[in-house]
């Protein structure tokens, strides 16, 4: 009889290469919030994937990217905490982007091929967006170059958005685990907290609305949570906006954009917490808030 298993699996990658996507996609839930705008994710967010054979915690990271800046490099912080923490890495590449444009593959991958290497853990590629690639005949090449880059590593080609391949690597990863009895509640998702998932949702509507860099240079941070035991929950939240001219853009003409942002962040927040909720959302400005390493760290980036 094979013996239950338990582990950490970090997931890395560029931005945009599909972490979330994945997470979201085993776990058969929604936790990581999701954006077509890339390095969306700030933090490594914890997600507990448990069968009668395994428990893993997956983390998922920031993109790992060579982008200026205090906040980016906290963000980098995360994501190397989360390699030496795992027994296990994945790293999620977009192979639909790469056979469209072949001279970003050396760009995107170079942060990462020395320090996973030297890190000696059991490592797999998931070759994503497979669903996309038109004609077929361009995934050998690209497996291929995949294979050079990572030689020590099995390559899984899947597709995180339709499921494609996802249970081939969840079958590979299990066995490698070590043997272990399950940590948490086999109904557990998550480590992370309400109050922060609600915050991560409020987040991920501001990147669906905005436009260009602006998402980048707010923050959400809970203020009031208000939790009776029957009834509506009152939650109040505060955007932090770098620029004054941001706090407008925030807003919108008449208020319609913050309004449509906390209406749509709500109606999943009632789903999320099986409640009714009042959501209240204001926009404050912090000049530079993204340079503040204090403030960063007050609200739990790079940690």
């Amino acid at each position: 009889m094979t013996s239950h298993r338990f582990g950490h699996v970090a997931l890395m990658g560029p931005p945009n290469a599909g972490k979330s996507t994945l997470m979201n996609r085993i776990l058969g839930q929604k936790l990581a919030i999701v954006s077509p705008k890339p390095q969306t994710t700030r933090n490594a967010i914890s997600g507990i994937h448990s069968t009668d054979e395994a428990q893993i915690v997956f983390l998922d990271t920031p993109g790992v990217h060579r982008m200026a800046g205090r906040m980016n490099r906290l963000l980098l912080e995360a994501a190397w905490g989360a390699l030496h923490q795992s027994d296990a890495v994945v790293i999620i590449l977009d192979v639909q982007l790469y056979a469209k444009k072949p001279q970003l593959f050396d760009r995107e991958i170079r942060p990462l091929t020395d320090p996973v290497s030297r890190v000696g853990k059991p490592l797999f590629i998931a070759a994503n967006k497979v669903d996309m690639i038109r004609p077929k005949e361009k995934m050998l090449p690209l497996l291929l170059r995949i294979g050079q880059a990572f030689p020590q590593a099995e390559v899984f080609p899947i597709s995180a958005s339709t499921g494609e391949g996802v249970d081939a690597l969840l079958a590979a990863l299990t066995k490698l685990l070590p043997e272990g009895e399950s940590r948490y509640p086999e109904d557990q998702l998550s480590t992370a907290s309400l109050r922060f998932m609600t915050s991560e949702i409020i987040r991920e509507k501001l990147f669906l609305e905005l436009e260009d860099e602006l998402p980048y240079n707010t923050l959400v941070e809970i203020e009031q949570w208000e939790e009776p035991e029957e009834g509506v929950m009152r939650i109040n939240a505060c955007i932090h906006v770098a620029r004054t001219t941001h706090k407008g853009m925030v807003i919108g003409k008449g208020g319609q954009l913050l309004k449509k942002v906390g209406t749509a962040a709500r109606v999943e927040l009632e789903v999320l917490l099986e409640r009714p909720v009042h959501l209240e959302l204001w926009v404050k400005v912090r000049e530079d808030w993204t340079e503040d390493s204090a403030f960063l760290r007050e609200m739990g980036l790079g940690e």
